[in-house]
């Protein structure tokens, strides 16, 4: 008897319960609840993925941002030793003339000088001129070039 009692008490349980659906219901819910789980993680890998790349592109780009700024400032700096190059040829092509100008403008002096001063002997002007013009000539090579150009 108990056992038969035992048996009908089981029998009751699952009865009222409904194990067998119970669990079947139950592994659906789990298995449901594992499929969404996963569908979140591949949501959150593609999303690390794609903020991957798009740091990785933005990166590329502002690598080549800077591989073209190098490029443009080591075209600057030959461009401004061609600058400087150029302005330095012109300044010795500018040079001698000025030396002849100031040549010329002590002989006009030495003339006017000369013709003007006749009492005082040709020799000691001549000799004065040309003291001057020497210091002068001197002062020019030994003047430092303060052009603009010579900053860069």
């Amino acid at each position: 008897m108990n056992c038969r009692l035992i048996r009908v008490i089981i029998e009751l349980i699952f009865s009222i319960f409904n194990l067998p659906e119970l669990l079947k219901n139950l592994r659906q819910l789990l298995r449901r609840e594992v499929e969404d789980l996963k569908s979140q993680r591949d949501k959150q890998l593609a999303a690390k993925d794609q903020q991957k790349s798009s740091k990785d592109r933005q990166i590329d780009h502002l690598t080549k941002l800077i591989d073209q700024q190098q490029q443009l400032q080591l075209a600057i700096v030959a461009e401004n030793r061609q600058l400087k190059e150029h302005v330095q040829k012109l300044s010795g092509l500018l040079e001698p003339s000025s030396t002849t100008q100031q040549q010329q403008s002590n002989d006009k002096d030495d003339a006017l000088s000369n013709s003007s001063n006749t009492r005082h002997g040709k020799g000691k002007n001549d000799e004065k001129n040309h003291v001057v013009y020497e210091k002068q000539k001197r002062m020019h090579k030994n003047k430092p070039n303060k052009s603009w150009w010579h900053f860069w």
